[in-house]
């Protein structure tokens, strides 16, 4: 069967799986180009400016600033911008930075979950209201006639809303795995990084109290 055909005896439930079949691509393709950049970016960027708080902490804040379309340079950002801070005050500000990112790191997640649940649920309702079309049509002194054929056609065709509904929600679901395995990889490289950071500023704190005193 062609996809144009499974599409055309899909009946009325094919509509609402289109919509999800767009939706689901169009939030995959701005996930992908979200992900990769950061992959591709973010940890060359962070551990370079880790390396300068050592030294030159200034620098490293010049640094993060120029990169600041990542998450972990804005989460380390908030903090290191602060006046003279105090380790808790730089750790609650490096806390409430982290936690103001991870909405964005997971956007659209309920999204993938509602078509992942919803488009079987939808392809299952075309079967039955196929079913129910092509045994409403069967007369009972039709039974064991050629008149039947038309009704196990029928069911041939009813079962195509429960193709497309699960070719959906499983091309779905492939990638909001893909992109939670993303997010979970990214919530321990902001713990990570972010605890390396802490360590570099209260050595740095320390250092500019003894030199003042």
């Amino acid at each position: 069967m062609k996809l144009s055909d499974l599409f055309l005896s899909a009946g009325i439930v094919v509509w609402p799986l289109l919509l999800f079949s767009l939706v689901s691509i169009a939030l995959v393709a701005e996930r992908s180009i979200f992900w990769s950049s950061i992959l591709q970016k973010q940890e060359p960027i962070i551990q370079k400016a880790l390396k300068l708080c050592r030294s030159d902490w200034y620098s490293a804040i010049k640094l993060l600033q120029k990169n600041s379309s990542l998450p972990l340079a804005r989460i380390f950002l908030e903090a290191m911008e602060l006046e003279r801070p105090n380790p808790i005050e730089f750790s609650l500000a490096l806390e409430s930075a982290a936690q103001a990112e991870l909405p964005l790191l997971r956007r659209f997640n309920t999204i993938f979950d509602t078509i992942v649940a919803v488009s079987p649920l939808l392809g299952l309702l075309g079967t039955v209201l196929g079913l129910m079309n092509s045994f409403a049509s069967l007369k009972l002194g039709d039974i064991g006639s050629s008149n039947t054929v038309g009704v196990t056609g029928g069911i041939s065709e009813a079962l195509a809303s429960t193709v497309l509904g699960l070719v959906v929600a499983i091309f779905t679901l492939l990638f909001s795995n893909i992109f939670r395995g993303f997010y979970r990889r990214q919530t321990a490289l902001i713990r990570e990084y972010g605890g390396r950071l802490e360590l570099l500023h209260r050595k740095h704190y320390e250092r500019e109290r003894s030199s003042k005193t």
